[in-house]
């Protein structure tokens, strides 16, 4: 039986006293740096975990199911699907307090996952792993990075998909610096590809030359990782945004581009002439990011592409920090144990 296809065996779950609060974090899926995939393991993922936006879920003992709040038909549906899988025979209110948005790049599925399935798995009294719960949910089949950023947060680097259906194991974990900012650009106007469109593009791209797979692992290994490791920001940013060139060029024939975005396309050259190294689209987008030295400098940069793009109403940018702690479980009275 496939990984995502396990069962949990039926126990005699009972609920805890009071609710159950899961915080989720956003990440930024900086770009897979083995699209060949012909030494056994394909992708291979850098990410950082933010501090906002992230998906925040209670739950509670309930005599019917019952859900509300932003994104209620994806919370809803995971949550039934962790019922169902966990042998649940209660019935449990879900609100959805806050939800990281859809298909914006920033990891949206996988959190509601984690943090609808670890809600109704702990109130039920069920130790499981993020890691079991993504793999049960169907989540993390080509990145850990989501899962990584809520078990730990931080840097993450992933080691790419093998034959099997687990999610990708992390590899290495550093510390995103404290004084690093980050700039998030959304493009309300539309979504990023997913679901089966996602697949169908995987589908649809040309192979990937080994040695630009064998290169772009060179440049994380020998570049990306060491200078976050030292707090090096320009060659950080340096490696990340011909990681992002890289992949971009060859996610274009199904994106449209090198972003998916003409305007935050757009607003990202204009960073790149403002100095700022470290630039590119998480994911699908249609998100982009900026890596900033100072959160001085983010809300200038901020203020200044506001005013240059006033007339643009899709166009959006939030302020975002490092997040190095992860997800966060909260059981019983708010400010409870954590998990």
């Amino acid at each position: 039986m496939a990984f995502g296809e396990s069962r949990l065996s039926t126990i005699e779950a009972r609920p805890v006293n009071g609710a159950v609060t899961v915080t989720a974090p956003a990440r930024l899926h900086l770009g897979f740096f083995d699209l060949n995939g012909d030494l056994g393991r394909r992708f291979g993922s850098l990410g950082i975990t933010l501090d906002r936006p992230a998906t925040r879920v209670t739950t509670v003992p309930a005599a019917r199911p019952e859900v509300a709040g932003p994104s209620a038909s994806r919370a809803g549906s995971f949550a039934r699907q962790a019922g169902e899988l966990f042998g649940v025979a209660g019935h449990c209110g879900l609100t959805v307090e806050r939800a990281i948005p859809e298909h914006s790049g920033l990891g949206s599925g996988t959190q509601m996952a984690l943090a609808t399935g670890l809600a109704v798995s702990r109130l039920y009294g069920m130790d499981i792993e993020p890691r079991t719960i993504a793999g049960l949910l169907d989540r993390g089949q080509r990145s850990g990075i989501g899962i990584g950023a809520f078990e730990q947060g931080g840097v993450l680097l992933d080691g790419g998909n093998a034959s099997g259906d687990a999610p990708p194991p992390i590899l290495a974990r550093f510390e995103f610096p404290e004084a690093w900012r980050v700039i998030l650009i959304f493009d309300r106007s539309f979504a990023g590809v997913h679901g089966p469109d996602e697949a169908e593009a995987f589908r649809r791209l040309p192979p990937f030359p080994a040695e630009r797979a064998a290169h772009l692992c060179r440049v994380v290994l020998m570049r990306a990782l060491p200078a976050i490791a030292e707090g090096d920001i320009d060659t950080f940013g340096t490696a990340v945004a011909e990681l992002q060139r890289a992949v971009g060029d060859h996610f274009a024939p199904v994106q449209g581009g090198r972003y998916a975005s003409t305007d935050v396309a757009e607003v990202l050259t204009w960073l790149e002439s403002q100095q700022v190294t470290g630039v590119g689209q998480s994911s699908w987008g249609p998100t982009g990011f900026a890596l900033v030295r100072t959160e001085r400098e983010a809300r200038a940069l901020i203020e200044a592409a506001k005013r240059r793009w006033a007339g643009r109403g899709g166009l959006d940018f939030m302020l975002c920090r490092g997040n190095n702690t992860g997800g966060r479980i909260e059981i019983g009275e708010p400010g409870g144990r954590h998990g």
